[in-house]
């Protein structure tokens, strides 16, 4: 037998490691170092709802995501503000429009005013919406405004 490939049947699935070898660092690794911390790839910020609303509406208002879908999402007048925005013919030879920036604020408990940036090409237009908070803690919006040129 072979002195070099002395190993061990485990939890490696029976396969034979080199003497001297563990299993835990890259092959042809000699150091103990360790990565520093937060060195690994980086997470995006935690966003909120008010992001999550923003990339929803304009899907919406561009045709890229029927109404309905946000059937659950809306409520008040803010259902049929979507119903007379949205295009009747889905999104095909158009540009696509991007959300470039979305802020909040954040007038009391359970409620927030966003705005959102979006282009499409070269047109910029502005996105306003209400959120607010039901008795569920699920967010919900009120109100949608646009101006500029529909995306």
């Amino acid at each position: 037998m072979d002195t070099t490939t002395r190993g061990t049947i485990g939890s490696n699935g029976g396969r034979r490691r080199p003497a001297g070898r563990s299993g835990t660092r890259p092959a042809g690794r000699r150091d103990q170092r360790r990565p520093a911390p937060g060195s690994g790839p980086a997470r995006p910020p935690h966003v909120g709802p008010h992001h999550w609303f923003a990339e929803r509406l304009l899907a919406v208002i561009s045709g890229m995501r029927p109404v309905h879908s946000l059937l659950g999402h809306t409520i008040g007048p803010a259902y049929q503000q979507l119903v007379t925005l949205a295009p009747a013919d889905p999104l095909r030879e158009r540009l696509r429009p991007v959300v470039r920036r979305c802020g909040r604020f954040i007038p009391g408990p359970g409620v927030i005013e966003a705005f959102a940036r979006i282009t499409t090409g070269d047109r910029v237009t502005a996105m306003a919406f209400r959120l607010e908070q039901g008795p569920d803690l699920r967010w919900r919006c009120a109100a949608i405004e646009i101006q500029g040129p529909l995306p």
